[in-house]
């Protein structure tokens, strides 16, 4: 019998019914939504843009591979994800401080600026949905929601047969994140 099957005889089998549906359930609301935020700005930045945007903000220049490390993909998927950030003037292309051959990707002025206004806009839309909540019951499904994530990160890396990378910013690398 297979490790995972022996591990899941052990738990409760409706309770890990239960849960994969809430996060099946999870995952589809968050794509209708794109958990875009509230009002102008919702639904206006992808899931792939802002997650690029927030690791260079997070983490400073970078190189696409570093980048890709960090996020768990692959760095063709970076390079083709970048493109349109920079030609947009979101991120721009600059010389590696040490190696003047190499190129960095670093947040544009013009893209922090606008992942202030997602971060705003989806900050508001948090607020609503946990509207009724106390501080606590946020934190811990924070915590909880990181600590899923960070499993789930390392397990698609065990598999993928990579190391993982060390959360920036306490988030997990975004596995597979290919908007």
């Amino acid at each position: 019998m297979p490790p995972s099957q022996d591990m899941t005889t052990a738990l409760d089998p409706g309770l890990l019914d239960a849960l994969q549906h809430q996060v099946a359930v999870f995952a589809r609301r968050a794509e209708q939504t794109r958990l875009g935020g509230t009002g102008q700005l919702r639904n206006s930045m992808d899931r792939a843009a802002y997650l690029l945007l927030n690791r260079l903000d997070q983490e400073g220049p970078m190189g696409v591979k570093a980048l890709a490390a960090g996020m768990g993909i692959d760095s063709s998927t970076v390079t083709r994800q970048v493109a349109p950030l920079v030609d947009t003037g979101l991120v721009k292309r600059t010389s590696h401080p040490e190696d003047g051959r190499a190129v960095v990707l670093q947040l544009s002025p013009r893209g922090l600026a606008r992942l202030e206004e997602v971060r705003s806009s989806r900050r508001q839309l948090m607020a609503e949905v946990t509207d009724g909540w106390t501080q606590d019951e946020r934190e811990s499904f924070c915590s909880l929601l990181t600590r899923f994530n960070t499993a789930l990160s390392v397990r698609q890396s065990a598999h993928a047969g990579h190391v993982p990378v060390e959360p920036a910013g306490g988030v997990a690398p975004e596995s597979g994140a290919t908007a």
